[in-house]
C-alpha cells in the first residue's frame, strides 16, 4: 500500500518538472525507496548520486541506507527523510543558495573546472560538494570553500571513483576525505583510498598545437602519450 505523504510534500515532489529527479521523486512515492540498481538499470542513469543530489536540490530529504543488490552485494538504496512541512521549507530555496556558492567561487578562483582546470563558460560549471554528501552529511552554514566548480566530465569521474570507493560504500569516514584528489586535488594523498598521484591536463586555444605535436612524436615513438609525456617529465626531472 502506498505511503502516505503531507499534502504540502507531495506539493513540492509535483512542483519538480526536471526528469531525472522526477523519475526517482515518483519511483519512491509508488515504492518507498528506490536503489542505484533502479535508477541504472531501469531508467537508464549510469550516476544514482548525481540523481539523488538533484532530488536534494530540490529541498528534498534523502536518506541512504544499505540493501543486498541482485549479486548479492551491498548497494545503495535511498527514501524520503523528514517530510514535514518544517524539515522540507528549511531545506528549500538551495537553488538560489547554490547560484550565490558558484558566483563567489568563480569570483575567488576563477571560471574554471577543479579538476581539469578547464576554462569553461559558467553554465557549463556544475557544483559539487567537496566531501560526498552520502559521507558528510548536509553542509551546514554552507560554507562556499566546502563546494568545487567542476565541468560535466569532471563531475561524472568524480561520482563514479567515489561511488566506488570504501569509504563511500562503509567507512564514511570524512578525514579520509579530506585528503582525497576528488575533494582537494591541489592538495592530496590518495584517490579514492588508492596510494596514486595523477595529473589531468586540458590543451585548450592556441595549446592545441602543442598537444598534436605531443601525440606526432608518441606515434613515432611507438608509446601511449602518457607514456611519451611521463618520459619527458622524467628525463627533466634527472637532468
Amino acid at each position: 500500500m502506498p505511503h502516505k505523504y503531507p499534502k504540502k510534500f507531495l506539493e513540492l515532489c509535483n512542483a519538480v518538472t526536471a526528469k531525472r529527479p522526477k523519475t526517482v521523486i515518483d519511483h519512491i512515492l509508488k515504492y518507498g525507496h528506490i536503489t542505484t540498481e533502479e535508477i541504472k538499470g531501469k531508467y537508464g542513469y549510469n550516476h544514482p548520486p548525481r540523481a539523488i543530489r538533484d532530488v536534494r536540490e530540490h529541498g528534498i530529504t534523502i536518506e541512504t541506507y544499505r540493501v543486498t543488490g541482485s549479486d548479492g552485494r551491498k548497494i545503495a538504496a535511498y527514501r524520503f527523510g523528514d517530510v514535514t512541512s518544517k524539515q522540507f521549507r528549511k531545506q528549500s530555496g538551495r537553488t538560489g543558495l547554490s547560484k550565490k556558492i558558484k558566483s563567489f567561487l568563480i569570483e575567488k578562483y576563477g571560471c574554471k573546472c577543479f579538476i581539469y582546470l578547464e576554462k569553461m563558460g559558467e553554465p557549463e560549471l556544475q557544483i559539487d560538494h567537496r566531501i560526498p554528501y552520502e559521507v558528510a552529511g548536509d553542509v551546514k552554514n554552507a560554507d562556499p570553500d566546502e563546494f568545487m566548480l567542476l565541468s560535466g566530465s569532471a563531475n561524472r569521474a568524480k561520482s563514479w571513483s567515489c561511488e566506488h570507493c570504501e569509504n563511500w560504500q562503509n567507512k564514511k569516514d570524512k578525514e579520509i576525505c579530506l585528503t582525497c584528489y576528488w575533494a582537494y586535488p591541489e592538495n592530496y594523498s590518495h584517490v579514492a583510498m588508492h596510494p596514486v598521484r595523477r595529473v589531468d591536463l586540458i590543451w585548450q586555444g592556441d595549446e592545441i598545437q602543442h598537444y598534436d605535436k605531443l601525440m606526432k612524436d608518441a606515434n613515432d615513438s611507438g608509446q601511449t602519450i602518457p607514456e611519451f609525456i611521463k618520459e619527458i617529465i622524467e628525463k627533466a626531472i634527472n637532468q
